[in-house]
């Protein structure tokens, strides 16, 4: 450590030491630049005689020259035209004096012709030579400039080269910037909703706490393992867990890192970080984000990267040269594993992968328990219908729904976090949060009603289609308006017959419009976008065309430019016609369905853009009224019923956040009187005093709530007994974990043993 802080001062001073010397020289050249040429001191007399020179200024042992014809006379001194050295002062001004003396008209007798002023008259067309004289001796700075000059050349000269050299570092530039975790905090319990993945991954901790149980049977543990999966499912986590369980240093550092201005310096940072990791073995090298250096090579567009690919070639060497079973196991993670190159995913190098996919409903529910550990959850909150809510999300997502419902109720006053805040956090992860205050005209708000009403109506009509939740005209981020579905199932096949019922739905909003308005608006552009994706795919990569049949037309990978870019399209120009053309019947299909089904719906959808309305938002149970024939009279008087409700419930939470912050006040209170009490600060009729205004001030609140008769001894004796049942669960679950880690110890205490017997009975 000491070291780093010493090669950290060393580079501050030669960085000030630099800036110093380079602000030297700008002074000396711009100084040079004001000195427009030199002339011997013979050469400047002969141009005082023949009348050239109009003024001097002489400093030191140097004469500053401006010529008649030269530059400004408000410019001068800073600005010259020429300049000369001297080395007798008297010889100087004698010189200038009788030049200037010479100038003046004279008599027959030799005396000078004065004026009705008494002045002496110059000659005609005479000019005197106006000087200044400073015969201080030069600064020290202008004396050793010109050495200065050549000093930083060598300095700078010097700099380069070491910057350049293999040997060295060149200021850190080559240096690591990997950050060492010593002992990560993070658990395989704090990872949720991956368990075939943390079963992958324990092989490898086992490896790092007891590396002779493989080496004895023969067995190679994998050197590199390669986590791959969509982004937020947890790939880093899983990677500080490792490192966590198996209790070694881990190296953190992403692909971006290792790319620099300088050529040479990835390949340097690469042999830096194996070498430190060697040192500190057995550890963990975790490079996230690995496609950034690990991309195929040959892969650039004019030329290709040849940093990028050294770094790259480097890597490779690293991970291939060390020795078998050294200890140091390699993470990484991307989520474009197609990109790399394959030497880099080979047996030897990335020995595994390991595929961290989306939680399903049961891992979605381990996850939310994990992020509410923390989170004071009301009774009403039921987790498994939040892991029914947020399918398709990954683990960071589910945390950012938790994280938002927390801020949602600490924003209201609240100390739990209710169902209504986890809902509209997973609304506000979804679609953005809500606009209430933007200016919208009743046209906008008619044709957006009308819109989500075509939604709503084919989703709950065709049966493959997901349930509605939730039908609002409230903008949320970039939509006017919304119509919230999920699917209850975690599907991982998805039939055609859904696919094209989605189609019809996603194609209902336009519908709508073309019904009941008899013209169109722009409001459709991202539902038909969306519809034409997936009918495309449905035609070239799902094989779901009649016409075209099982063909896969190469349209299901992403691109990638720098190996795709001159790829000929696998297919004539005529198949690309005919899939256009199984694309477009695809959309008319549905667009007709849609059409037909909201024909026979119209009444449901003037009552739907009439609640919509006036109420704004019609959720699950109201809108399947509406839609079973119910009255808009009846649908507003249960949706104005849930509103009362949910506002009495969020006055009743307000109401008991506000009893358990007083009351914490005044069990806290109570607690410092009686501490001040036992140690004689206070007397026990202040003691008593305090108490009694603790009671009065909780019976007044209770008056203010809406409570009577309430003992607040009764109510500090409760909350003592939670208090103390929580702190025993705790307790108890941690001596839980403390006899399983000792059970597992001794297990690989026995196995161990097992093994030395068995080596000494072969012997």
């Amino acid at each position: 450590m000491e070291k780093k802080k010493n090669n950290s001062w060393k580079s501050i001073i030669f960085f000030i030491i630099g800036v110093v010397l380079v602000a030297l020289l700008v002074y000396w050249v711009m100084s040079s630049n004001n000195r427009d040429r030199e002339v011997s001191y013979t050469e400047f007399q002969q141009m005082v005689t023949s009348g050239e020179v109009a003024e001097i200024d002489v400093y030191g042992y140097t004469v500053r020259i401006r010529l008649v014809d030269g530059v400004a006379d408000s410019r001068f001194p800073n600005n010259i035209d020429a300049y000369c050295s001297f080395m007798s002062v008297d010889e100087l001004t004698n010189f200038i004096d009788s030049y200037n003396d010479s100038l003046y008209q004279r008599d027959d007798q030799g005396d000078y012709v004065l004026d009705e002023s008494g002045n002496k008259v110059l000659k005609e067309g005479a000019v005197l030579i106006e000087a200044s004289y400073s015969y201080e001796s030069q600064s020290w700075l202008s004396n050793i400039l010109p050495i200065l000059n050549i000093i930083i050349v060598v300095i700078i000269g010097i700099i380069l080269f070491k910057a350049m050299s293999g040997n060295s570092k060149g200021f850190g530039f080559g240096k690591s910037k990997a950050r060492l975790v010593v002992s990560s905090n993070v658990k395989f319990s704090d990872v949720a909703g991956a368990e075939e993945e943390k079963q992958e991954l324990r092989e490898i901790v086992e490896f790092l706490k007891n590396p002779s149980r493989f080496t004895e049977l023969g067995a190679r543990i994998p050197k590199g393992v390669l986590l791959v999966g969509p982004p937020g499912t947890g790939k880093t986590l899983l990677a500080k867990a490792v490192a966590g369980e198996s209790k070694v240093p881990f190296f953190s550092i992403s692909g971006s890192d290792f790319v620099e201005l300088y050529v040479g310096v990835g390949a340097s940072r690469v042999r830096d970080l194996f070498e430190g990791a060697k040192a500190s073995a057995p550890c963990i090298v975790f490079i996230d984000e690995i496609d950034a250096v690990g991309r195929q090579r040959g892969a650039g567009m004019g030329g290709g990267n040849d940093e990028r690919e050294q770094t790259l070639n480097q890597l490779l060497v690293e991970m291939d040269g060390f020795e078998t079973n050294s200890g140091i196991i390699v993470l990484a993670a991307t989520n474009r594993a197609d990109v790399l190159d394959p030497a880099l995913t080979r047996p030897g190098r990335f020995d595994r992968q390991i595929y961290v996919h989306l939680p399903d409903v049961k891992g979605r529910e381990e996850i939310i328990k994990v992020h509410a550990r923390n989170k004071p959850l009301s009774e009403d909150v039921d987790i498994k219908r939040i892991a029914r809510l947020t399918s398709g999300l990954a683990g960071a997502d589910i945390e950012n729904v938790l994280n938002e419902a927390a801020l949602l109720t600490a924003r209201d006053g609240r100390y739990k976090i209710t169902m209504i805040d986890i809902q509209e956090g997973i609304n506000k992860v979804l679609m953005g949060p809500k606009k209430v205050s933007r200016v919208i005209t009743e046209q906008d708000r008619r044709i957006t009603a009308i819109h989500e009403a075509g939604h709503a109506i084919i989703a709950e009509t065709l049966p493959n289609c997901d349930n509605v939740q939730e039908i609002s005209v409230i903008p949320r981020g970039n939509a006017g308006g919304y119509t919230l579905t999920f699917d209850e199932k975690d599907r991982t096949h998805m039939p055609k017959q859904k696919l094209l019922d989605s189609i019809t739905m996603m194609l209902g909003g336009r519908t709508a419009e073309e019904l009941m308005l008899e013209d169109i608006t722009t409001g459709a552009s991202n539902d038909i976008e969306r519809a034409t994706k997936i009918a495309r795919k449905m035609v070239a990569e799902w094989g779901m065309s009649d016409s075209l049949g099982l063909i896969s037309f190469g349209e299901g990978e992403e691109i990638f430019v720098g190996r795709d870019y001159q790829r000929q399209v696998p297919y004539s120009q005529e198949l690309a016609c005919k899939i256009d053309k199984e694309v477009k019947a695809i959309i008319d299909n549905a667009h007709l369905q849609a059409k037909k089904i909201l024909e026979s719906k119209k009444d449901v959808i003037e009552k739907v853009e009439k609640i919509l309305l006036d109420k704004e938002t019609i959720y699950k149970e109201e809108f399947e009224m509406l839609f079973n024939g119910a009255s808009v009279e009846d649908v507003e008087i249960a949706i104005d019923k849930k509103e009362q409700e949910k506002r009495e419930y969020q006055e009743k939470a307000k109401r008991e956040a506000l009893e358990e912050k007083k009351t914490r006040e005044i069990k806290a209170r109570i607690e410092n009187a009686e501490a001040l009490a036992r140690v004689g600060v206070i007397t026990k009729q202040d003691l008593e005093n305090i108490k009694k205004e603790a009671e009065k001030e909780f019976a007044e609140l209770n008056k203010m709530l809406g409570k009577e008769d309430i003992d607040l001894n009764e109510i500090l004796k409760n909350k003592e007994k939670i208090a103390k049942s929580e702190e025993n669960k705790v307790s108890e679950a941690e001596i839980k974990d403390e006899k399983m880690d000792s059970e597992v110890e001794e297990n690989v205490k026995e196995s161990n043993k097992d093994n030395s017997d068995e080596g000494d009975n072969q012997k």
